[in-house]
């Protein structure tokens, strides 16, 4: 999809510019928020160019005259001058070093410039022969974080996140929707359960013209290459640098093909038991009972229904016992978009975020959301251009100007405040107390021990300054492991607290994940489905946020922002 690869090229363009002192950081933040928006884009800027040009291009939040006129030349002719004379001028791959955990910018720019460290192979090779420990600024300790994080990304390589995956399948569904060659379409497969990684993309249609589709999807603009072609089933490499494979179905087993394509193969495996004890057979053509009748197969409710299940959604089908409580009728409702009211963590322009306040304020109304929590970073975290106490003081008098001028939503004073290392919060009491509430982040310091990460943590929740730990355990998916804390400990701290724990929309973090939900429901602990924005459009990442809740089977009396804005300010106020 043309917005991650101009997203992956405006990344890469400011790791190069921030590693020259001569340039600006606010072209660095530039470019960077220009990645961040068109990373949470929906709509391909492809078509929003084909319809209103370079003022349309302007519109988007962070997007300036520079900035368009280089998407436009990339759409124009698929190549951007800047792009090119930096990568001449910085012959490094930052796109993948950068993903290297313990790896900025600046760090890779430092082992080219003493190391000649150009791409992984190269620093596999210095960290093999121990020479990044030698250099200044380093160390032995960062050396192995690299070579951790150098196993991490390679173990990770075949799967993509699901933020790239899901936008770019949805695009294919739309076009073949559009194309009047199908009359239905679906996405199935580990993408339909919204797992945070998938191997590959599993489309299905019906269609009365099978080669024609076959035909049309061959020549679509996402396809690198055609893998393999068959008269209803065609695999595609996709230019994100995925496999997609594409297959017509007949209308009257859609509904079998999509059970039996969404998975997951446990999953699978129990409902055919069930459908044997019964007496049928169940495959991707339908159910067929003793006679060899296709008694169900339409839909995929009507599969569930003949077998006596409740149908569960996509995201619960990992043989984590809903099989069993299906049959039963004791599945538990888990929540849904509808459920959510609000997102408690989002950033401004105030700190590292591209929209204005009242920008974010007027996106969340319009998606229907009645409160919308500020949550801009404290000083400790200055990359991301935090702000002291004094900054917070005028920052919350504009957030409340602002709120008197709003109708039918609330905007919520708080920060996205760092845990330091000893577990004190790095603004004033004063600052604090001023907040609705306090959304505190580990950010700095991340490869402490277990046993010092967990008492650092638990120091924070025990201070009775934190109502949402947010992004609990750290993880940046395919590129940052979890940091080290004891879960059990740190949960129970939470429960005794009222501290609630996040699950963290963002689809480059979706943390907590969903086996640290299962696991975290255990405790009498509430938690907050959030985006993270840090533009209007990051705001439609709630939908991960949603479905990473739902594979952990979270229901919405658990989760704050499914509460009113009287019942929120009254929990957070609690014991206070």
């Amino acid at each position: 999809m043309i917005n991650s690869e101009l997203a992956d090229i405006f990344e890469e363009i400011a790791d190069m510019l921030s590693v020259d002192d001569g340039v600006s950081r606010f072209e660095v933040l530039a470019y960077r928020k220009a990645a961040q928006t068109l990373s949470g884009l929906q709509e391909s800027v492809l078509e929003i160019y084909k319809k209103g040009g370079i003022a349309a291009l302007m519109e988007l939040p962070g997007i300036g005259k520079g900035i368009s006129s280089s998407i436009k030349e990339y759409i124009d002719t698929g190549r951007m001058e800047k792009f090119e004379k930096l990568k001449k001028r910085y012959p490094v791959d930052f796109k993948t070093l950068t993903k290297i955990q313990g790896l900025g910018a600046k760090k890779v720019f430092k082992l080219y410039t003493n190391l000649r460290v150009r791409n992984l192979d190269d620093l596999k090779r210095a960290a093999e022969d121990q020479s990044i420990r030698k250099l200044a600024g380093f160390g032995a300790k960062s050396e192995i974080e690299i070579r951790n994080g150098i196993t991490l990304f390679e173990s990770s390589k075949g799967r993509m996140a699901l933020g790239t995956a899901l936008p770019e399948a949805e695009l294919i569904i739309r076009k073949l929707s559009e194309s009047g060659l199908v009359d239905r379409a679906a996405i199935a497969g580990s993408t339909r359960r919204m797992r945070e990684t998938v191997g590959d993309l599993d489309l299905l249609v019906t269609s009365k013209r099978p080669p024609a589709v076959m035909d049309f999807i061959a020549h679509l603009d996402e396809v690198a290459d055609v893998v393999l072609r068959g008269p209803t089933k065609t695999t595609l490499r996709l230019k994100i640098g995925i496999n997609c494979d594409v297959r017509v179905v007949d209308p009257i087993s859609f509904g079998a093909a999509l059970q039996y394509f969404t998975g997951n193969k446990d999953h699978n495996v129990k409902v055919r038991q069930v459908a044997i004890r019964l007496g049928y057979k169940l495959n991707e053509y339908g159910l067929f009972d003793k006679k060899g009748r296709n008694v169900a197969g339409l839909e995929e409710k009507d599969i569930y229904d003949r077998l006596g299940m409740d149908i569960m959604d996509p995201e619960m089908r990992e043989d984590r016992g809903e099989v069993q409580l299906s049959l039963k009728h004791k599945l538990p409702k888990v929540v849904e978009m509808g459920d959510i009211l609000g997102d408690l963590h989002t950033h401004t322009n105030h700190s590292d975020g591209s929209a204005s306040i009242i920008e974010m304020a007027q996106a969340a109304k319009k998606i229907g959301h009645r409160y919308i929590g500020i949550t801009d970073h404290s000083k400790s975290e200055y990359i991301a251009h935090g702000m002291d106490d004094c900054k917070f003081a005028k920052h919350f008098a504009e957030i409340d100007k602002v709120n008197d001028k709003l109708d039918g939503i609330t905007l919520l004073k708080s920060s996205e405040i760092d845990i330091l290392k000893d577990g004190r919060l790095d603004l004033s009491k004063k600052t604090l107390d001023a907040m609705d509430y306090r959304l505190a982040a580990v950010h700095q310091n991340l490869g402490m021990d277990k046993a010092s990460m967990t008492k650092r943590i638990i120091t924070a929740l025990e201070s009775g300054n934190v109502d949402i730990l947010a992004h609990p355990t750290d993880r940046l998916i395919n590129a940052r492991g979890p940091i080290s804390f004891d879960l059990d400990k740190v949960f129970q701290a939470a429960e005794d607290n009222s501290v609630a724990l996040e699950i963290n929309g963002n689809p480059g973090r979706l943390d907590l994940n969903d086996e640290n939900i299962i696991k975290a429901r255990e405790y009498r602990v509430m938690f907050s489905i959030d985006t993270d924005s840090h533009s209007t459009t990051d705001l439609m990442f709630m939908r991960y946020g949603v479905s990473t809740a739902k594979r952990g089977w979270l229901s919405s009396e658990r989760v704050i922002n499914s509460m009113g804005i009287e019942g929120l300010l009254k929990h957070f106020n609690k014991g206070k």
